[in-house]
């Protein structure tokens, strides 16, 4: 008789647990979401928590939302705080591999048997939820989100975990979003961009009033917002809400940032400036491009915000923890011979700070692009600012999502903007394998407009190398 390995057992509850989650209504899958107060209830989260012992209650936060820049933020926040000596819990969306990375304490991911257990805890719960939601005339809104469930799973492991306090980032707008639930030491908006506007508004004074919805009373607000309109939405929330605002361009600022390569490993440094004066001169930076210095200046904003409430961290910690901290697929570059490069740029603005990073480090290279994004997004404000930085493009569709566009539509976008045709592949294995055969060594390939497509791209690579390794 053969017994079962205990390993397989684990990773098969494992399985198990993660399924009984995606079986949950999850807005990240749905190709349309109306974003309305009858589908993302605060109440329903509230109750949630409420059933599971208000683990939110007990957890000093920094609630960190924007349009782009607040998964990096987010992470510099965590790791500065982490190498200051604090036990510091991190909360992101969507992850790249594996759900456990949702849920990171100093830096790493949850392991797969905390995920079963906080999965087992909760299921009860959501369960009578449930039932109690099938006996209502509309049964869908009274059952809790994926996303819902992944926010207290957050909580409860951060409880467990003894955390001294937790980096929340939001994952869609602020207002409605199921993190809002919290009382922040400091409430953070990185920055204001057009994304999700058939959700948020098609104009950035409505995505900031989405945004600002995360300002509490009396709460210190970390703005990194410089566009005038959406500025004066987060001002007016402020004031209105009697908070004091601390704002990127008038009060903090990233100053003299400079990319150097040492031996094929770009170093990026910056001096932050505080109040127009030199606060701290040559920071060196974990994550590439100018677009890094400016949301690491916003964490040494929210930083300072907190040594004020009494919380001390050292410039040691500042420089460890901006010189470490890093996000995967934030202009990752993972091989040299050709450069590969996964950056999950997915808006204009984020296409803007990639084209200014691959234009800056490979500027006489020739650069090879595999596109994949979600039907929903500006695919056409993306494709005018990245289709001028790539000598050929084959588009294609991701996988593991229903919200892909069409590898097609992409590619007749393209032409309409260009003139050009462009290749397609059917999966994103394909794509690689198309570009990978005609790609020299002193080529960049680069997979991007999506997590997903990154994700897939990321994943196949990574595997590809360690079974030729």
């Amino acid at each position: 008789m053969v017994l079962p390995n205990p390993v397989d057992i684990d990773n098969q509850r494992r399985d198990e647990a993660v399924e009984y989650l995606l079986n949950r209504v999850n807005y990240e899958r749905l190709p349309q979401v109306s974003y309305s107060s009858r589908w993302f209830k605060l109440d329903r989260m509230h109750e949630l928590l409420r059933r599971l012992n208000s683990p939110h209650r007990g957890i000093p936060v920094v609630h960190v939302a924007g349009t782009k820049g607040k998964g990096s933020s987010a992470t510099m926040i965590a790791t500065i705080l982490t190498d200051a000596g604090y036990r510091t819990g991190l909360f992101t969306s969507p992850h790249l591999d594996r759900i456990e990375e949702r849920f990171a304490v100093d830096g790493q991911p949850c392991r797969p048997g905390e995920l079963v257990t906080l999965v087992e805890t909760i299921k009860p719960v959501i369960e009578a939820m449930d039932r109690e939601a099938a006996q209502t005339p509309n049964p869908l809104e009274g059952r809790p989100t994926y996303f819902e469930i992944t926010t207290a799973m957050a909580l409860l492991h951060f409880v467990r975990r003894a955390v001294d306090l937790a980096v929340l980032e939001v994952g869609l707008g602020g207002r409605l979003d199921s993190t809002n639930v919290c009382q922040p030491l400091v409430s953070v908006i990185t920055s204001i961009s057009l994304d999700h506007t058939a959700q948020l508004g098609g104009d950035l004074e409505s995505i900031a009033a989405e945004k600002a919805g995360i300002i509490k009373p009396a709460v210190p607000v970390v703005s990194g917002v410089t566009q005038p309109e959406p500025r004066a939405v987060v001002r007016q929330t402020a004031d209105r809400l009697g908070c004091r605002l601390v704002e990127a361009g008038v009060d903090f600022e990233a100053v003299g940032f400079t990319e150097t390569d040492d031996h094929g490993k770009s170093i990026s440094s910056f001096d932050y400036h505080r109040q127009g004066q030199v606060e701290l001169r040559n920071l060196r930076l974990a994550m590439l491009g100018r677009h890094q210095a400016t949301n690491a200046a916003v964490a040494l904003a929210v930083v300072e915000e907190l040594r004020g409430a009494g919380w001390p961290v050292s410039e040691t910690a500042v420089r460890s923890g901006l010189a470490r901290a890093a996000c995967p697929a934030r202009v990752e570059i993972l091989d040299s011979r050709p450069a590969v490069v996964f950056d999950v740029a997915h808006n204009r603005a984020s296409a803007e700070a990639l084209a200014g990073v691959l234009n800056a480090r490979f500027a006489d290279r020739r650069k090879w692009a595999i596109f994949a994004a979600s039907q929903d997004k500006d695919l056409r404000g993306m494709l005018e600012v990245l289709l001028p930085v790539f000598d050929e493009v084959i588009f294609t569709r991701y996988l593991d999502n229903p919200r892909t566009a069409s590898a097609h539509d992409l590619a007749e976008l393209a032409k309409e903007l260009t003139g050009r045709t462009y290749p397609t592949a059917s999966t994103p294995v394909e794509s690689w394998d198309w570009v990978a055969g005609r790609a020299l060594p002193d080529d960049v390939i680069c997979a991007t407009g999506s997590f997903f497509i990154v994700a897939e791209l990321r994943r196949h690579v990574l595997a590809s190398s360690a079974a030729s390794s």
